[in-house]
């Protein structure tokens, strides 16, 4: 019985990381991010870059925008905004770029950012969606 009982807990405590992530959810999370990022075929440079084509781009990659010197030494590191990166970067970007200009605290809960960089990967570079 104790065998069953901790089955079971152990299920429910990773249920949601089982979850398949929701691309709608994502658009709204995607409302928390909208007064500093744009998506989409219209998208421009705000307080941030637009994101279209963030998922597997490198980072610093949209031409014209002032990236903070942290970015900056990511891509010349050759490092990319995998799914793993934007994680750890949308929970709390300080972690990644600590001089960054990022001003957002982060969104702590796992299935809401897995949402958001569904969401986000749908797009192609142009604004798209793939």
């Amino acid at each position: 019985m104790r065998l069953i009982m901790a089955s079971v807990l152990m299920l429910a405590a990773t249920g949601s990381a089982l979850a398949d992530p929701d691309v709608a959810k994502g658009e709204t999370t995607f409302k928390k991010c909208m007064a500093c990022h744009a998506i989409g075929p219209d998208a421009k440079v705000k307080v941030g870059p637009p994101l279209n084509g963030i998922v597997g781009a490198k980072w610093a990659h949209f031409e014209g925008y002032a990236y903070s010197q942290d970015i900056k030494d990511g891509a010349a590191a050759g490092k990319v905004w995998d799914e793993a990166t934007l994680d750890n970067y949308i929970t709390n970007p300080k972690v990644l770029a600590p001089k960054g200009k990022m001003a957002f605290a982060g969104i702590k809960n796992e299935d809401e950012r897995k949402d958001l960089i569904a969401f986000l990967a749908q797009f192609n570079a142009d604004g798209s969606k793939k």
